[in-house]
């Protein structure tokens, strides 16, 4: 049967989606990204194991539009006014860590015995963390708006910017290490460049917006113009010599200031998970297992000095500029691994013909290593945060200034009850509380909630209600409730229930007063009374009840809004 459908391209195409859509799924049980599996579905197919690639051709054509792709949806994050955005401690921790990994890791290699050219390829590649694996679990724990996580988004922007100035340095060392590449070539290439980025620059203050404006009318038609741009950008990019790679991030930044970029983005990103597997299926179908179990003793040193190094230096960088040990080992935990840059910047490098195939398998088994650790280290970060807590002390300056601001304040202040989390709910049940004349304290580890309740005038604090050190410093001793409305983490890679944490927390510290939780789930209520609650707030039972009281005329409807005069 294999060998009957492996006679025509549409099914050795359909054998190889079936088969990614097979080991995804087993990825997915093992909460695993969708990077790891397409590796390994790259490596199942290639020649080593199954030998299903046969169409190299059309499978490197795909290959090369998922990195246009791939780039393209960089460059349209790469928004100028992001970029001016950028604090500080994003700047220069994802500088330092870029400049120790590449540094540290050149060292390495040379002590393993690689040249210095592979031995620099590779130190570059451990720099470049993924973007899309870390957006993706740090949304699932429902901490992409927690300080670490917007430090650690600020960080990888940077990296971003490293990625790109690597691609330029690339395609201009290509250009000069060619075999037909003379003075008159190089001038060509390098005018090239100049001529498309005038273009892009008129392009951008001239016809973006308008014409997305026009096109998003129809937003079928306005993700086949975006993957028409990033075609072409590449295509032309390619044809003076700067590569594919260059001109689809071209493509990406002329539309990077456009309002619709993020729907861009979005629509074009199902499109760049499926095209990036036929990248991983042409990298499986090149490398040679035999390779990987040579490299593997390296791929073992460099992965821990992955795994471990990268997270120290963040840990380092941050605690020098005063933040507490908890948000810098949080944040650190996200560069734990490399990324699908990384592969391509070697797999470009190979191209080039300044290294071999080794040093893609090196790379390539670094990458499996890496993000499947820390695919589990980023899901169950405060449980490791807890076990290695007490080795961190010299990583925290006394009073981390960049955190506990107002918190001596607060300590001093009485409070009747603290508030837990500042979204909507919170931010409801807080206002009306304080119209009782009542001291509210709110927490919040989202530095814009926390900027909105001090705009309205309430006390409030920034910090991890899920962290018992910070739970502990709390002022509870004079407060009656202690009130959570965090929500539970919906199903995804950690399957944690963060009220339970609190409860554990609150109780931890010796509190006597009553602890209200909100659920949004009816079956909860039970469980969460049975784990410490002594009050279960349902906003939507609670809302319905107060809107049939209303309703039936029992209570004062005078103001149209349901608050009795």
């Amino acid at each position: 049967m294999t060998e009957i459908l492996l006679q025509s391209v549409f099914g050795e195409f359909a054998m190889l989606i079936v088969l990614a859509g097979i080991v995804g799924f087993a990825g997915i049980l093992l909460h695993q990204p969708l990077i790891v599996s397409f590796i390994a579905v790259g490596l199942l197919a290639g020649p080593s194991i199954l030998n299903i690639v046969r169409s190299n051709d059309q499978i490197d054509l795909l290959s090369q539009l998922g990195i246009a792709v791939l780039l393209f949806l960089v460059g349209i994050k790469l928004d100028v006014k992001l970029i001016r955005s950028l604090g500080a401690v994003s700047l220069l921790t994802g500088l330092g860590q870029v400049l120790f990994t590449s540094v540290f890791g050149f060292l390495i290699g040379l002590a393993l015995g690689f040249g210095a050219i592979e031995s620099l390829y590779i130190a570059v590649a451990l720099t470049f963390s993924s973007t899309i694996i870390i957006v993706k679990l740090l949304s699932d724990k429902r901490e992409i708006d927690s300080l670490h996580g917007q430090i650690a988004l600020g960080f990888l922007i940077v990296q971003d910017l490293v990625v790109v100035l690597a691609m330029i340095v690339l395609s201009a060392v290509g250009i000069g290490t060619s075999g037909d590449a003379g003075p008159a070539r190089i001038l060509v290439a390098l005018g090239s460049g100049v001529v498309l980025l005038a273009l892009v620059v008129v392009f951008i203050k001239f016809v973006a917006d308008p014409l997305t404006e026009r096109l998003a009318r129809a937003p079928e038609l306005l993700a086949v113009f975006a993957i028409g741009q990033a075609a072409l950008f590449a295509a032309i990019a390619d044809l003076v010599g700067l590569g594919k790679e260059l001109g689809g991030l071209l493509a990406g930044v002329s539309l990077a200031s456009t309002p619709y970029r993020e729907t861009i983005a979005a629509r074009l990103a199902p499109l760049r998970d499926f095209l990036l597997l036929f990248f991983f299926i042409a990298l499986g179908a090149k490398l040679d297992l035999s390779l990987l179990g040579a490299n593997a003793p390296s791929a073992a040193i460099f992965s821990l000095f992955v795994l471990v190094g990268n997270p120290l230096i963040v840990l380092a960088i941050m605690g020098a500029m005063g933040y507490r040990k908890r948000t810098g080992f949080l944040a650190g935990l996200t560069v734990a691994q490399i990324s699908e840059f990384s592969l391509i910047f070697v797999a470009m490098g190979v191209t080039l013909g300044h290294v071999g195939a080794d040093a893609l398998g090196l790379v390539t088994l670094v990458g499996l290593v890496t993000i499947a650790a820390s695919t589990y280290m980023i899901t169950y970060s405060h449980r490791l945060y807890a076990v290695c807590e007490p080795l961190l002390g010299l990583f925290e300056r006394q009073g981390t200034p960049r955190e506990a601001d107002e918190a001596e304040q607060h300590r001093a202040t009485p409070y009747d009850i603290v508030l837990l989390g500042l979204g909507r709910f919170g931010t409801a049940i807080g206002t009306r509380l304080q119209r009782r004349d009542l001291r509210v304290l709110g927490v919040d580890f989202n530095p814009d909630a926390v900027r909105q309740w001090r705009a309205l005038g309430l006390q409030v604090e920034y910090g991890d209600a899920t962290d018992p050190e910070f739970v502990a410093s709390l002022p509870l001793d004079a407060a009656k409730w202690v009130v959570s409305t965090i929500p539970v983490h919906l199903p995804g890679v950690s399957q944690e229930d963060s009220r339970r944490t609190i409860l554990q927390a609150v109780r931890a510290t010796g509190f006597a007063g009553r602890i209200a939780v909100a659920s949004r789930v009816d079956e909860d209520a039970d469980r969460l009374l049975a784990a410490g609650a002594d009050l279960v707030l349902e906003p939507f039972q609670d809302a319905a009840d107060r809107a049939v009281e209303l309703l039936a005329g029992t209570r004062s409807e005078a103001d149209g809004k349901g608050e009795p005069q």
